[in-house]
């Protein structure tokens, strides 16, 4: 039996492997494809402390994995099919046999809703982001487009406010989804456009966004506006088919934890963009990734 087993390797299940790895728990950390999550696909990332240049998202996990495995933590490739959980036993089916643990740490992440437009995939990265607060400030005096109605668009369309000379706030419908304040702001800001009725059809641009294609929902009426950053804020999507009908999630599907990170199962706790929060960022993934290690090795301690 192992003591712990750690799901995803992102920022979150790397730190809480660290954490185990340092406190001599026997722990398996599992991750279906490369580690790094979300990270690897982020070029540039400026808002992580210790980094006053910025890091390549790339850099940044490949340090994170170096100093996991420095105190001896191996990462094993194996999908995770299914869980059985109870308060005495929890088992993990992979794709590689089943493996019987003490205490379990969910860091399965999340995925941020795609546009599913030619031009998206291309240029994520390179012009389109699904992060204001992460890629904000390199859009200093450019023009961008933000896309959605509900308040997480509202709030990152403010916030490039900060740096771009104009936010076009992009929504297929002719009213805005979000709370009554966030719309008072929005319409009371100078840089903020809004375009109604629209959807974007495709993003240009061949080493860079370049231009959004837009049509009017309403009148059929094409077109294409000139713009240099491409954000999308249309939802997140939590990686938590493992935990449905095992552990209460919220109305949104994230996992919900107390401040322990423990989920509502004795023994099985949740980290990184999983989890029911304010704010999905690395620098909070790696926070709750350390406390759900140092949570799930006192669990341990009176197993």
């Amino acid at each position: 039996m192992e003591d712990l087993v750690i799901i995803g390797a992102g920022p979150a299940g790397l730190t809480a492997g660290l954490y185990a790895a340092r406190a001599r728990l026997k722990t398996v950390l599992l991750e279906r494809l490369a580690p790094g999550g979300q990270v690897l696909s982020t070029d540039w990332v400026e808002n992580y402390p210790g980094f006053p240049d910025g890091v390549s998202g790339f850099e940044l996990v490949d340090r994170m994995k170096r100093q996991a495995e420095k105190f001896g933590i191996v990462i094993q490739s194996q999908e995770v099919s299914s869980l059985e959980l109870t308060p005495d036993k929890k088992i993990v089916v992979t794709d590689k046999g089943n493996l019987e643990t003490k205490a379990l740490i969910l860091a399965c992440g999340a995925g941020y809703r795609k546009l599913g437009i030619e031009g998206e995939d291309f240029l994520t990265g390179k012009g389109v982001s699904y992060c204001g607060t992460c890629d904000g400030p390199f859009y200093r005096d450019l023009e961008v487009v933000a896309i959605g109605g509900g308040d997480t668009a509202l709030e990152e369309a403010l916030f490039l406010t900060r740096f771009a000379s104009k936010v076009h706030l992009i929504h297929r419908r002719d009213e805005l989804r979000a709370v009554k304040l966030l719309q008072d702001r929005v319409m009371a800001q100078e840089k903020i456009n809004i375009i109604w009725d629209t959807i974007p059809t495709r993003i240009v641009g061949e080493n860079g966004v370049d231009g959004i294609g837009l049509k009017n929902v309403k009148t059929g009426e094409e077109s294409l506006l000139p713009v240099q950053g491409v954000f999308v804020f249309i939802g997140v999507i939590p990686n938590n088919q493992l935990a449905k009908g095992l552990l209460e999630l919220d109305d949104r599907g994230f996992v919900v934890t107390n401040d322990y990170m423990e989920t509502s199962l004795k023994g099985v706790f949740a980290a990184g963009d999983i989890r029911s929060k304010l704010l999905w960022q690395i620098s909070t993934a790696v926070g709750e990734g350390a406390t759900a290690a140092f949570a799930a090795e006192k669990y341990i301690e009176g197993f």
